[in-house]
């Protein structure tokens, strides 16, 4: 180290004794200063400190930026709301050191930097010429350097719990935000588990709580701006200056916070990770909610329509009329079943395997059938619980060919059975193509096409008008379904039924292409259908046995025919003279006659080589009081046409009604003014299921369902619209979400619960169709065959009755991996609906409450478990 050179003549040359202790004095000194910096660790600072004058204006603080962009707006851009200039505390001190360092940084910074080395010009005092001046200075200069220490250690202190007590205040007023719109939930929401998901976690939403309210947002925002703040903190050099670069970062940081792009960016790239599987084109945009307490997901209002208590005495159910329903075991209870909690699923260890269906499949009832001439075996034989195992999927299953593909192609592997297509092959009914089924669109009376056979039937009949007076069909014996699959071209909707295993797998290669059928038979017991509701009833080749046992099978279709409907007959005993052909056409001719079923036309097809015959079911009575026998005999008064719930068949014909305002009076509307005109047999004396009048009631559902579906079901939920076709609304009441969804390339099935108000013949009336059903039990379908359930306040009533994790197997059977399921409930049911769901390795990707509301969407992986169940 170099010694201080004399200065002036004041300094003796030659006095070298002075000069060696002066120096040793001062190598003592620099060493004790050396001493002191390293016994107080202290060091230091290097670089300057950043200043309020260099932090942009425009910035404001986070719950200010966040309040201005809901509230203010200036040529369609958000705009702060503060003013140019002073800033609020809360944006510049959790990031800024302390003014008075601030202003002193760039001296202080050189001063100390040359106290260190030895002092500078400007300060330090000349060295005495005598060793008592010089070492009194050498002491005062080493107290005066001390105390600049000790000053800037203080300083440095105050700035530390200065930021200690700015971020006290952070949190405390990021809790107290969180605690406002907690305590707000807290009221709404009863369940537990959902007040512990603070609004729902984040493992249940779309994009990562982009549903979340006013609150949530607030939350993300503060915890990022604090994310910022300890990252500048971890950034700081070592001797806790902050550098220009890094303040530059942090002013960008800052300001994309301000305008909202980065939590903007993060949300829209959290929801591309979280939808993978969704359709891109329709869900790059971003699933947000809008922030307003009285809605569900994008605006939806949370007022739900629920049944009014008066309603349900005006209203009969199916329980109620059908006086020989099945009793089934009343295996629900209000007590927490704790087996929802992480469920253990096994496979289901049946002989049916993938195609497994538990009412049509129940071998030791069929076991106990000794008669099975009117096909009780193909009926409806449910375990008296419902199985809580899974349905395997079949080797090779892929993802459905999506509608109007699959009407002429599916994947061989998804219905892997080749019977059909070996015999009905010359018949184009189905064929084996490579990897795939192709169904040219014949059948055994249309091998040249469906087309062309519904124009003959048109040609034949003009006043059928199909998609206008004619919109809802039965088709019975339905084959593949090609019948039904064409008539969507018509504006048509055709129920298509085929007992399971008489033709192998039929009802599932319909449901496979994406035309609606069930698993049903025409056996002991009536069609699970309202009376008077289906405006054509076709069977084509179908070898029903119309003309056996008094007619009884016909009968049946009389009671589900609307009055003045058609019944389309093209069979053998039409056009071919086989003597067992005329004998059953001379039995059917005299059978509809006595049920007065006019004939209205015979008509060949010389294409097809086939004929058809059309009846029409009458309008009055006239007919049946002029009759000069009385077979087949009229149903006593106390027969109710309307009770189809395992209801035995009877022999009989029910009277038309013949008063204006009965139901079956009057042809409905034409299609498709029928879907919102409330039913002429509605009146307002009647009260509606939700406490309104009846045709209010049944408009204010319609209003209800088309906002619903509109702000929030089409954006709001996670679902790609385009991979939907097969849908069911699993509690129809009126129809609302069907009529909805008109506009979509989809059909639905209207399901109403037997121990809910019978509004079936109301669904019919609009141009729609449904079932009755109890889902307590299977339902009539095989597996993997719709692409979205709907289910809205329907298990909180139905786990009174039966078991969640029973029914829950069974949604998991009938829909097909990839499905969705939306669920509109209680917010407890909810909770315990996605528990189950989650334990079953579905996705969830929205769960919302509100006012004890909550609604959930979630969608079906491919996972199956690997044990099986033991052997039944």
């Amino acid at each position: 180290m170099a010694t201080s050179k004399p200065r002036g003549s004041k300094r003796s040359s030659g006095t070298s004794y002075s000069s060696t202790v002066t120096t040793v004095v001062f190598v003592a000194l620099c060493v004790l200063g050396v001493w002191v910096l390293a016994s107080n660790s202290f060091s230091p600072p290097k670089s300057t400190y950043r200043t309020a004058d260099k932090v942009p204006q425009q910035i404001t603080s986070v719950s200010q930026t966040h309040h201005s962009k809901h509230n203010t707006k200036k040529d369609d851009h958000l705009v702060p709301e503060d003013v140019p200039g002073e800033l609020p505390d809360d944006v510049i001190k959790p990031v800024e050191p302390s003014e008075k360092d601030a202003s002193t940084s760039d001296d202080a910074d050189a001063s100390n930097n040359e106290s260190v080395g030895g002092g500078n010009d400007k300060e330090e005092t000349e060295v005495l010429d005598d060793q008592g001046k010089e070492h009194v200075e050498e002491q005062e200069n080493q107290i005066a350097y001390e105390t600049q220490v000790a000053q800037e250690t203080g300083t440095q202190s105050q700035q530390d719990e200065r930021m200690k007590e700015e971020n006290r205040q952070f949190e405390s007023k990021k809790v107290k935000n969180g605690d406002d719109h907690a305590s707000k939930q807290t009221q709404d929401l009863e369940d537990p588990r959902v007040q512990h998901r603070s609004h729902f976690d984040d493992t249940s939403t779309v994009g990562q709580n982009q549903f979340s309210d006013k609150g949530d947002n607030q939350q993300q925002e503060d915890s990022q701006m604090q994310q910022k703040q300890r990252e500048k903190q971890s950034k700081k050099d070592p001797n806790g200056a902050i550098s220009d670069d890094q303040i530059q970062h942090d002013e960008a940081s800052i300001n994309s916070v301000e305008d909202g792009s980065d939590l903007k960016e993060s949300n829209e790239s959290n929801t591309k990770e979280t939808n993978q599987d969704i359709n891109s084109q329709e869900n790059n945009q971003e699933l947000t909610k809008k922030n307003d307490d009285n809605t569900f997901p994008n605006g939806e209002n949370t007022e739900i329509p629920k049944e009014s208590v008066e309603s349900k005495k005006a209203w009969f159910t199916q329980a109620d009329q059908s006086v020989n329903q099945k009793e089934r075991r009343k295996t629900g209870s209000n007590e927490k079943d704790s087996s929802i909690y992480g469920y253990t699923w096994q496979l289901c260890n049946v002989s049916a395997d993938a195609d497994y269906i538990p009412c049509l499949d129940n071998l030791k009832a069929i076991a106990k059938i000794h008669n099975m001439k009117h096909y009780q075996h193909r009926e409806r034989h449910c375990p008296e619980e419902s199985p809580t195992c899974l349905v395997p999927l079949p080797k090779g299953y892929k993802t459905p060919i999506m509608w109007p593909q699959s009407r002429d192609k599916i994947w061989y592997h998804n219905v892997p059975h080749t019977l059909l297509a070996k015999v009905k092959g010359h018949q184009n009914w189905v064929k084996v193509t490579g990897e795939f089924l192709t169904f040219p669109g014949g059948g055994t009376q249309f091998i040249h096409g469906a087309l062309h056979y519904i124009d003959f039937i048109q040609e034949a009949v003009p006043n059928i008008a199909w998609g206008k007076r004619t919109r809802v069909i039965l088709d019975v014996g339905c084959g593949v379904a090609s019948f039904g699959g064409y008539l969507f071209e018509r504006d048509v909707i055709a129920m298509s039924f085929a007992p399971k295993d008489e033709h192998e797998a039929q009802v599932q290669f319909a449901l496979e292409r994406g035309i609606p059928a069930i698993s049903a038979v025409m056996g002991s017991q009536r069609l699970p259908f309202p009376s008077s509701v289906f405006d054509i009833v076709h069977c084509a080749r179908c070898r029903v046995p119309w003309h056996a046992d008094g007619g009884t099978l016909l009968l049946e279709l009389n009671r589900v025919l609307r009055p003045g409907g058609y019944f389309v007959w093209s069979a053998t005993p039409v056009y071919q003279t086989l003597e067992e052909d005329v004998m059953i056409w001379k039995a059917m001719s005299n059978l509809t006659a006595a049920m007065c079923w006019e004939v209205v036309t015979i008509r060949k097809d010389r294409l097809n080589s086939i004929g058809a015959a059309i009846f029409q079911k009458p309008t009055s009575n006239n007919c049946y009081e002029k009759r000069g026998q009385s077979e087949p005999q009229m149903c006593k008064d106390d027969d109710d046409p309307n009770a189809a719930w395992y209801v035995p068949l009877q022999p009989c014909m029910h009277r038309v009604p013949i008063e204006k305002d009965k139901r079956g009076s009057q042809w409905p509307k034409e299609w498709p003014k029928r879907l919102q005109i409330p039913p002429y047999w509605l009146n307002k004396s009647q009260m509606g299921i939700y406490g309104k009048p009846a045709p209010d009631d049944f408009a204010s559902d319609y209003e209800h369902w088309k906002k619903v579906v509109t702000k929030s079901y089409m954006s709001g939920l996670g679902i790609s619209w385009s991979n939907v076709r097969n849908v069911m609304d699993m509690r129809a009441v009126y129809g609302g979400f069907a009529a909805a969804l008109k506009d979509l390339k989809v059909w639905v099935m209207n399901v109403v619960n037997v121990d809910s108000p019978d509004t079936l013949p109301i669904i019919y009336e609009r141009g729609l169709f449904g079932i009755y059903h109890d889902w307590c039990e299977s339902f009539s379908t095989y597996p993997r065959t719709y692409d979205l359930l709907h289910a809205d306040h329907l298990f909180t009533k139905l786990k009174k009755r039966c078991k969640l994790v029973g029914v829950m197997a069974e949604i998991d059977r009938i829909v097909r991996p990839g499905g969705k399921l939306i669920v509109r409930d209680d917010s407890s049911t909810v909770g315990e609906v996605e528990n189950l769901l989650k334990s079953l390795h579905w996705e969830v990707h929205l769960t919302f409450s509100k006012n004890q509301e909550g609604i959930l969407s979630a969608q079906k992986s491919d996972w199956r478990p690997d044990s099986y169940t033991a052997p039944s």
